[in-house]
């Protein structure tokens, strides 16, 4: 069984703010004296084998002023000669150029899917205005990826993240795939597992939340496990063996556990991963 962590943040230690790397400190202690080793191609790969994952997708972010910014040539190039990684861009709501950049991205780097963050790029993802983008990943056959539900970093506005906004995107681009990370953490379990259910291009991805508490957040959630999709948040979580192995122990039926650790992934991604 192949698993696959979702939810990977990269960078160097200039490129996030100082709120976010001093977060990734304090969570992942092993970076204050080893970043350059860990935080490399060959150094990550190294760990998250070790935690037992197979392969795991690397995130780019653009919020300049909210979290940072880690560029999509730094994730492509780092990315690039290493099947382990699946790289995602990330573009900046406000720029003109974005669907040129998500071609860019896909065409010249190689890139495989996208991420947005609206809570800490301020914008309802479904505006009008990035219809345009949606058409252009729907047209290049490429997922993206939505951060919804709760941050702790000043400046992220929670009113932006909520997943009752990817439901139009997902009735005006049936076949987009649209991932909602951490499937609306803290405030939005019960809306998140509605659009999974009543979507078929919309799936829950569980980075950041512990996976003893699933079932909980999720009382229902046999009856979406083909819907959802294993990430950690690495660096901030890092005992990522503890997540799987905890997904392993709910009780779940085994096609189940495969599927939510690496099988749904793999769909979502595409048949050339």
């Amino acid at each position: 069984m192949k698993v696959i962590d979702f939810h990977v943040h990269i960078g160097q230690k200039g490129d996030w703010l100082p709120q976010v790397f001093d977060l990734m400190l304090k969570a992942n202690p092993a970076l204050n004296e080893h970043f350059e080793k860990i935080m490399c191609p060959a150094g990550l790969e190294a760990i998250l084998r070790k935690e037992g994952v197979d392969g795991a997708v690397v995130l780019a972010e653009n919020s300049p002023t909210t979290t940072g910014v880690v560029t999509n040539e730094f994730v492509a190039d780092f990315c690039s000669g290493r099947k382990f990684f699946i790289p995602f861009c990330s573009v900046h709501p406000a720029s003109e150029g974005k669907v040129e950049e998500l071609v860019h991205c896909v065409e010249d780097l190689n890139i495989k899917g996208v991420k947005m963050y609206p809570s800490y790029q301020h914008f309802y993802p479904n505006d009008p205005s990035m219809y345009p983008f949606y058409g252009k990943a729907q047209e290049l056959g490429v997922p993206i990826m939505f951060h919804t539900g709760s941050s702790v970093f000043k400046g992220a506005r929670l009113k932006y993240s909520e997943p009752k906004y990817l439901d139009d995107i997902a009735v005006d681009f049936p076949d987009l795939r649209i991932v909602m990370a951490h499937s609306g953490r803290g405030a939005w379990y019960d809306e998140a597992f509605l659009l999974a259910i009543i979507h078929p291009n919309i799936f829950m991805e569980v980075s950041g939340l512990p996976p003893k508490n699933l079932l909980k957040y999720f009382p229902e959630l046999r009856k979406v496990t083909g819907k959802v999709i294993f990430g950690s948040d690495w660096p901030t979580i890092s005992d990522i063996r503890g997540n799987i192995e905890a997904i392993r122990g709910l009780g779940l039926p085994s096609e189940a556990v495969e599927a939510i650790l690496g099988g749904n992934a793999l769909k979502v991604l595409g048949k050339d991963i």
